[in-house]
């Protein structure tokens, strides 16, 4: 059956942050994912992982003012010099980490660009990251997200996402599926899966409705590992999901596919 990661930002949200790689541990994860690192010194969260035999296995460029509702810059046509500065720090991070992937957030359509200026934006910036990463042996990401949960986000859709990687033409750009974004704008998941599985570089799971844990709502999960596993990926699959009560007490559905 599939891995794990433990999506520090989103699990343990009881804990104080740095006291959810231990949490993680304990839980049964052996490797986390959360949205940013640069809060925090570089030295420190890789002792965190290092003292509790953790892997990271993805975190995401730089992506505005996070707290103001900013939710990605890289279709921004006027914040090209800040993504690139982004780029670079998100470099630094995932070297000292041991980060192999990084995700990028296309961002919400900014007032005044047109469709066209913020695409022609995000592919230059893409492909900047893209070949920048690959000089220092990290993945770039890039995913779509759901209009409902993130209403104007630039980029909502497995095809666009598809589209956007042909014209990058980098063979350093891959999609990060997010299997609850993917069932509120699309369905289709274990077809998308598997016709597009050599261009999905990272998975991501939420049940749907609520963005709870697996078992909560309408995905058939038991089914959906094991297609899956059966279609050949080998990678983790990041928990990034609200639990429904606890963080602990959600986890039941992990120890049913785990052992």
């Amino acid at each position: 059956m599939p891995r794990f990661a433990a999506n520090l930002t989103m699990l343990f949200t009881e804990l104080p942050f740095m006291e959810r790689f231990a949490a993680a541990r304990a839980a049964g994860f052996d490797s986390v994912e959360y949205l940013f690192p640069y809060p925090y010194p570089k030295e420190q969260l890789a002792h965190a992982l290092q003292a509790n035999g953790l892997k990271q296995v993805l975190h995401n460029l730089p992506a505005g003012d996070w707290e103001a509702g900013e939710r990605g810059i890289a279709c921004h046509p006027d914040r090209v010099a800040e993504f690139r500065e982004g780029v670079a720090r998100a470099i630094e991070y995932a070297t000292a980490l041991g980060c192999p992937q990084v995700n990028c957030l296309a961002g919400k359509l900014p007032a005044g660009v047109t469709r066209e200026q913020a695409h022609a934006t995000f592919v230059g910036n893409l492909s900047f990251a893209a070949a920048a990463l690959k000089e220092c042996g990290i993945r770039l990401l890039v995913e779509p997200i759901n209009h409902f949960d993130i209403p104007g986000f630039f980029l909502t859709r497995t095809g666009e996402a598809l589209a956007i990687l042909d014209e990058v033409g980098s063979d350093n750009l891959f999609i990060q599926y997010d299997i609850y974004h993917a069932q509120r704008m699309e369905g289709e998941l274990a077809a998308t899966l598997q016709k597009h599985l050599a261009r999905i570089g990272h998975i991501q799971l939420a049940d749907n409705p609520g963005r709870n844990e697996p078992g909560t709502g309408e995905i058939n999960y038991p089914w959906l590992f094991r297609h899956i596993d059966a279609i050949g990926y080998r990678g983790t699959i990041g928990c990034e999901y609200k639990p429904k009560t606890t963080t602990a007490e959600g986890l039941s559905w992990m120890k049913k596919e785990t052992t």
